[in-house]
């Protein structure tokens, strides 16, 4: 599947509709397909994982679609919840090592222009994923809600519809997964040395709920 315009949330009636209707499915692929391709090459560097796993994250919206809720967030929330679940899917089978030379007899062909075009935003997303391997310190729970809002840039009540939970125990999550990873931060550490001393005289690819 290849890029196309930016996210913008579609109307409620055409995501329920875009397991039959053709032109709905069009429709929201153009609004969400760039936040995806976004959301997953944030966790995978491998242009060709990141066109499957976008696919798959489609393909999972198709199957699920009749059941969406505006409850459980807005198309683009509800959405990258989906994607997240994928790419966490992928990443077991990483771990699993499974035969991958399987799984790549049944990919889409990718052109040259499709290759530079998915390794450009994997390189554009870089310093996404090395904030991506440092949340690795979280716990899953924590891990989750901050994901969403200081990497994929959903709202805390967009995040919480995504990984099911309550608003207030999203903020709490996030919370406590800032105060941690500001402990565990290289230069918090190394203040006080600093200080002391100035008062005396410096493929897979990604990782993944």
């Amino acid at each position: 599947m290849g890029e196309a315009g930016p996210g913008v949330d579609a109307d409620p009636a055409d995501v329920t509709a875009i397991g039959r209707d053709p032109a709905a499915l069009e429709a929201f692929y153009r609004r969400h397909v760039a936040d995806v391709t976004r959301f997953v090459a944030r966790r995978v560097s491998d242009p060709h994982t990141v066109d499957d796993l976008t696919t798959e994250v489609f393909l999972a919206a198709i199957d699920t679609a009749e059941r969406y809720r505006t409850g459980r967030g807005s198309p683009r929330a509800w959405l990258l919840g989906i994607a997240r679940n994928v790419v966490a899917a992928e990443w077991r089978r990483h771990a699993g090592e499974l035969d991958k030379a399987r799984r790549a007899g049944g990919r889409r062909h990718l052109d040259d222009d499709d290759i530079a075009r998915l390794e450009e935003q994997i390189d554009a997303e870089r310093a996404a994923r090395a904030l991506h391997a440092r949340l690795a310190v979280l716990p899953q729970r924590l891990r989750g809600v901050v994901e969403l809002v200081d990497l994929d840039g959903l709202t805390l009540a967009e995040a919480a519809a995504a990984l099911g939970v309550r608003d207030g125990t999203a903020r709490v999550r996030l919370h406590r997964a800032r105060k941690r990873l500001k402990a565990d931060s290289p230069e918090d550490r190394a203040a006080p040395a600093r200080s002391a001393a100035e008062l005396t005289s410096p493929s897979m690819k990604g990782a993944s709920s």
